[in-house]
């Protein structure tokens, strides 16, 4: 069935051996949902029959490729998940050995089907994974994803929340119960499921998420301020007058003393503004200060490799969030922002690690097109770093020799900021701007590098964002 030749990257699963094919994942999902919607739609149903069984024999045969397993899962999941499959006894534990498949695709695709298959018959097959879920830790993880797809998938209609929230209690109790997994992957789809759930059930449930909030495990709290990142939604939502009451306290966990909850904190504001800035609107005057602080924060030591030894920032993927977040609170929420002291940290940003320069210039242009007075009162200290960025060797911007192309990006996107710059009306009468402008011409590099953004970035202001964020 799956004869199509794509660009994607194949891995073992998706690439049968001595097969001149090269077939994405993608094409493995899209065929299934073709051949499952075929089988639904079937007028006769020794046909849809047919289909189910040989699935079912593909998956039992010991001789099968990894890609027809693949298939068959996905297949099945897809037929499942609107059809009870009960009939067929030895369903369950066909798709249970395919979890001890060496092949990380089918492991995940077995994963898929057992969480869809019971969507068709919740009453027989959602017992069982929860059952699963306690007593086979090395399954965890997987079965773990079988119940988010089943929450996600019974979220689609009132008459399908109508029934399982009949089994709310039982999934809720069992979910706290994992709130402190030591495995990020395994807390992260808790966190999700939990979400999730209270989409579902909200005026009970987001109160106790809430005093989870306070738990002496930092894991627990984690994962309970990313729980919140999985409600908020583009969409209005039932729970959203009650997410606005309360977000206050769950990003209050900004505060925390464990960087990972911090961290975790910094995603779920992230995506709150992103995805509904109207939620912390009334909570930024509590929110910014903890945001600015963890743009300052330095966690350096030095790492032991053989021989060698390496310098390593504890706080580099914090900071990272935390500049993330400021550059969406910049698009979504600048109203509830104090300019001055936004671009304060912007300075900081301006004097840290690639990437996160790389974020401050898309910050500038946004400034400079929204506010260029404000650009223009703090003008001295945005060019000091970017003269800095300049002036500094290819080497000594990004040390690794594979990441030449990431300084020579990080000069060019910093340019880009100049050619900004330049363009602001009263920045040509600046006297600093001006030296500034008289040392790029006088340096062949820098005056050739010029010249192309001048060239590159004839365009509009939104023209020369884009170019900055592709």
């Amino acid at each position: 069935v799956v004869s199509t030749q794509s660009t994607g990257n194949p891995s073992p699963a998706t690439q049968p051996a001595n097969s001149p094919l090269s077939v994405h994942k993608q094409a493995f999902y899209s065929t299934s949902s073709c051949v499952a919607a075929l089988a639904l739609n079937c007028a006769d149903s020794r046909e849809y029959q047919s289909v189910i069984t040989k699935l079912l024999d593909n998956l039992k045969s010991k001789d099968m490729s990894c890609s027809v397993r693949l298939f068959a899962l996905l297949t099945l999941g897809g037929i499942g998940k609107y059809r009870d499959l009960s009939e067929h006894q030895d369903l369950q534990k066909v798709i249970m050995s395919s979890f001890n498949s060496p092949t990380e695709e089918v492991k995940s695709a077995a994963s898929y089907a057992l969480g869809n298959v019971s969507v068709g018959n919740l009453t027989l097959y959602l017992p069982f994974i929860l059952g699963e879920i306690q007593s086979n830790p090395k399954r965890q993880y997987l079965l773990l994803h079988s119940l988010k797809e089943v929450i996600t998938s019974m979220s689609d209609h009132e008459e399908n929340i109508t029934v399982l929230k009949n089994y709310v209690p039982d999934i809720w109790n069992l979910l706290v119960r994992y709130m402190e997994s030591p495995e990020e992957g395994s807390r992260k789809i808790v966190a999700a499921c939990l979400g999730k759930l209270m989409l579902i059930d909200h005026e009970s449930l987001l109160p106790k998420l809430l005093e989870y909030r306070s738990s002496a495990s930092p894991f627990a709290r984690s994962t309970v301020v990313t729980a919140i990142k999985y409600t908020v939604k583009e969409e209005p939502q039932p729970i959203d007058p009650m997410l606005r009451q309360y977000i206050g306290q769950f990003l209050s966990l900004l505060e925390d003393e464990d960087l990972n909850v911090r961290r975790m904190a910094l995603v779920t504001l992230n995506s709150t503004a992103h995805n509904k800035p109207a939620l912390i609107r009334d909570h930024m005057e509590e929110i910014l200060p903890n945001l600015y602080k963890e743009t300052t924060i330095k966690l350096k030591r030095e790492v032991e490799m053989g021989p060698f030894k390496y310098p390593v920032d504890d706080a580099l993927d914090n900071r990272k969030a935390a500049f993330e977040c400021m550059y969406t609170v910049l698009q979504n929420c600048m109203d509830r922002v104090n300019i001055f002291q936004f671009l304060d940290h912007i300075e900081i940003g301006l004097k840290d690690v690639p990437d996160i320069k790389m974020l401050t210039y898309l910050m500038v242009l946004r400034l400079i097109h929204i506010n260029p007075n404000a650009i223009i009162l703090k003008l001295e200290s945005i060019l000091e770093p970017l003269r800095d960025t300049f002036q500094s060797k290819l080497k000594d911007i990004c040390p690794i020799g594979q990441e030449v192309e990431k300084a020579q990006e990080l000069k060019r996107s910093a340019m880009r900021t100049v050619v900004a710059l330049s363009k602001i009306p009263d920045a040509e009468k600046h006297p600093t701007f001006i030296d500034f402008m008289k040392k790029i011409r006088a340096n062949k590099e820098t005056d050739l590098l010029l010249e192309q953004e001048l060239q590159a970035n004839q365009g509009s202001y939104d023209d020369m964002v884009f170019s900055m964020e592709h």
